[in-house]
């Protein structure tokens, strides 16, 4: 992605990843009965509770002793009872019989252990306070979906889009399960934004290794019935290998590191040299040593290879990262690569070959090609068509949506949706943001807006929705909360007279006193000490530090972000009328809307750099053909090859995307070739046929490696080699039929040569 430009897209690149949204796991045990299914929910809980690769687990059981241990000194100033009430002796009265009816119940086994030290339930009214908002249905102690299954939901430490740790995480989450006694009888289902990620990983790595093997194979079989030899199979890789090396190195001289789109598209880009040592073999003729074969081919393969090296500039004007370190690295490739062609490779070739004009077959396809009409009118009428279906086409022009180019099978979103209901899971898309000057400022944001948030729940705009002073109130709640604590006289004194009448012992509840005299002198809670506790790692995803604050808003003074979790957003605009009345330091992200209106200008950046780079290949080839007429035989074919590849697309219905933008540079800088050397005019019917025949595997290739991944599931796969293999047809049709006129026509007595002489008999 480009730079952000605004405090959401910075927002959006940070925390996409990051998010509490992003980081969870949901899960689902089925195939067993209720207790046994119970028993596996919570043997799966306390394993993950143990696992460092979790924050948190939560299946519905509440445990308070999690709680007392690290938080029952602080019960006072995070709950909110103090804010509406006061340990007076009515109020003691009601909570004191209300234990005895608890003490009757089933709960009497988990009430009487903190009884003594809590009689107002602070540590369970805490507990509930922070359990989900929207839960399932209770059973057994766990959470139980409408199908019979037991659920939970996980939160990873690593972030959602990170599938190298995804992929532990869930490893050691299926072996913790498989570990659990009669997990064999049951069935775990895993979803979530981490799972899908792993998915789409391993999914794409296996369809592009299984492609791989395919195209390499056919790759294989072509340069052998294309030569019949082994030596251009065992030489071809020449160019290409040592052209990555050196784009890898300017890349770790220039960037220090390559990033992820370069590996992605780099080697496609850099694809483009295999084309040169292929020139190479097809272009040798009898009694004309290597050095010199290439050395009468090397000014129209340099300036091939400089245009297209020109084109791949539009990658580095865009000012995006990625594009950069792409542009580096292919621009880099192609010129070693192309000095190995000139230089190294004529070095290491036999002097034996087989003359490729001699290939059967190959004289007929001439002709074939040369008879084809070539009315005057077609290019025109092509242009003019084009250009009305491109523009016209009812189909969406772009793709803005990225989630279209997710290869997520519907099974599992549907899973997804499905669990991500009856478990209350936060939604994805939106985000509540909260801006201050401070950690404690974003806390008082957080209060200030909780009766309007509670009023939007009311009125069903949205279900539920998590603040960060859910977690931990601000220093001043915590300070108006330890103010309303009596002093340990006077709650002596009410506890007194609330027990008058009740079977309760005398000083059962002396550590209730203690704890409260203890709580009105505690410093209050802080986000840093917060965090040292169990839930803090929940807070620390909700509550963070952005930066130096220059891209924040209010000026630049509003370095604290807090993230409001979403639960069933049914009225987003209900939800943004908040920003209007905190002035903008609440208002609801859209990460979706975010990320589109980053792509947006991304794509016009890269659009622009296009533009220009156009212009300057124009001029370039024009100078080296040293005239505009001859400029336009090669320039116009692959313009109107690049049109007719849109045109095909729009008709199908099919939105552009980046991965299209990048593919069309790449069937452009192909198509470039093929226009350059079938413009070329040697008067030599043979080496006619060698141009063909190095042409013909050129195509052919490209057709094979973006033939095939045009057939791939994975949308990314298939926009790539969809558009390349139909930019190599169109480039290879019209560069034939836009040739210079009479160029193409076969010369009287054209027979094929004379048979090879001794030195070109094949090895």
């Amino acid at each position: 992605m480009p730079p952000p430009q605004t405090a959401d897209q910075k927002l959006l690149l940070d925390e996409i990843g990051e998010g509490p949204g992003s980081r969870l796991l949901l899960l689902a045990i089925g195939g067993a009965s209720g207790e046994q299914l119970a028993r596996l929910s919570q043997g799966l809980k306390a394993a993950l509770q143990d696992d460092p690769r979790f924050l948190r687990v939560a299946n519905g059981d509440a445990n308070p002793d999690a709680l007392a241990s690290s938080l029952l000194p602080y019960r006072y100033l995070l709950s909110p009872t103090l804010d509406t009430r006061r340990f007076d002796a009515d109020y003691l009265r009601d909570q004191l019989t209300q234990r005895l009816d608890d003490l009757s119940s089933p709960a009497a086994s988990m009430l009487k252990p903190i009884l003594p030290r809590d009689p107002t339930l602070e540590i369970l009214k805490l507990a509930q306070r922070w359990a989900p908002a929207k839960q399932p249905q209770l059973r057994e102690g766990v959470w139980f979906s409408s199908r019979n299954e037991a659920l939970l939901v996980a939160e990873t430490r690593a972030p959602g889009f990170d599938p190298g740790a995804q992929r532990d995480a869930i490893a050691a989450l299926q072996k913790h399960f498989d570990a659990l006694p009669g997990s064999k009888s049951a069935e775990l289902v895993i979803s979530g934004p981490g799972y899908f990620s792993l998915q789409v990983s391993s999914r794409t790595k296996a369809e592009a290794d299984r492609f791989g093997f395919i195209t390499t194979a056919g790759f294989v079989i072509l340069l052998l019935l294309a030569y019949r030899s082994i030596v251009p199979l065992l030489v071809t890789a020449l160019p290409l290998l040592s052209g990555a090396v050196c784009g890898f190195a300017a890349l770790a001289l220039v960037f220090g590191e390559a990033h992820g789109i370069t590996i992605a598209f780099g080697f496609t880009l850099l694809g483009v040299a295999q084309e040169y040592p292929i020139r190479v073999f097809s272009h040798r003729r009898a009694g004309v040593g290597a050095l010199q074969s290439v050395g009468d081919l090397w000014p129209l393969l340099a300036t091939a290879i400089v245009s297209t090296c020109i084109a791949y500039l539009a990658f580095f004007a865009s000012g995006v990262t990625g594009l950069q370190q792409l542009a580096v690295f292919t621009i880099t490739g192609l010129i070693v690569a192309g000095a190995c062609t000139r230089w190294l490779l004529p070095r290491v070739l036999p002097e034996r070959f087989r003359d490729a004009a001699q290939t059967p077959g190959l004289a007929g396809a001439w002709k074939f090609l040369a008879r084809l009409p070539r009315p005057r009118w077609l290019p025109w009428l092509v242009l003019v068509a084009g250009v009305l279906v491109v523009a016209f086409a009812p189909a969406k022009f772009w793709e803005n949506d990225l989630s279209a180019l997710a290869p997520v099978p519907r099974s599992l979103l549907l899973t997804q949706a499905r669990l991500g209901g009856e478990l209350g899971a936060p939604d994805v898309r939106y985000l509540l943001v909260l801006r201050a000057a401070s950690a404690d400022g974003v806390l008082r944001l957080s209060e200030r807006i909780t009766p309007q948030v509670d009023a939007l729940v009311a009125r069903h705009a949205v279900d539920a929705v998590e603040l960060p002073s859910r977690y931990l109130p601000s220093v001043e709640t915590q300070r108006a909360r330890q103010a309303g604590l009596p002093d340990a006289a006077a709650l002596q004194a009410a506890l007194a007279q609330a027990e008058q009448g009740l079977p309760f012992r005398t000083g059962l509840f002396a550590p209730f006193v203690a704890d409260v005299e203890a709580a009105r002198a505690l410093p209050p809670l802080t986000p840093e000490r917060f965090e040292q506790t169990p839930l803090g790692a929940r807070l620390q995803a909700m509550l963070l530090h952005h930066g130096d604050g220059k891209s924040a808003v209010h000026g630049g003074r509003a370095p604290w972000i807090g993230l409001g979790t979403l639960i069933g957003v049914h009225d987003p605009g209900a939800i943004a009328a908040l920003s209007a009345s905190t002035h903008g330091a609440a208002h609801l992200l859209d990460l979706k809307a975010a990320s589109e209106s980053l792509l947006i200008g991304y794509r016009q950046r890269i659009l622009v750099a296009l533009a220009i780079a156009a212009l300057l290949l124009c001029a370039t080839v024009t100078i080296a053909l040293r005239g505009p007429r001859r400029a336009l035989h090669v320039l116009a074919p692959m313009t109107l090859a690049t049109l007719m590849v849109l045109v095909v697309l729009r008709a199908a219905g099919i939105p552009l995307s980046l991965f299209h933008l990048v593919s069309l540079t790449l069937a452009a800088g192909l198509g470039l070739h093929y226009a350059l050397f079938f413009e070329r005019r040697t008067d030599d019917p043979a080496e006619e046929r060698r141009t063909l025949h190095a042409t013909l595997v050129c195509v052919i290739s490209a057709l094979l490696v973006f033939g095939v991944l045009a057939l791939s599931s994975v949308p990314v796969l298939r926009a790539i080699g969809l558009t390349v293999a139909l930019g190599v047809a169109f480039h290879f049709t019209l560069s034939v039929l836009m040739a210079p006129a009479g160029h193409l026509q076969a010369p009287n007595g054209s027979a094929p040569d004379s048979p090879v002489s001794s030195n070109q008999a094949p090895r």
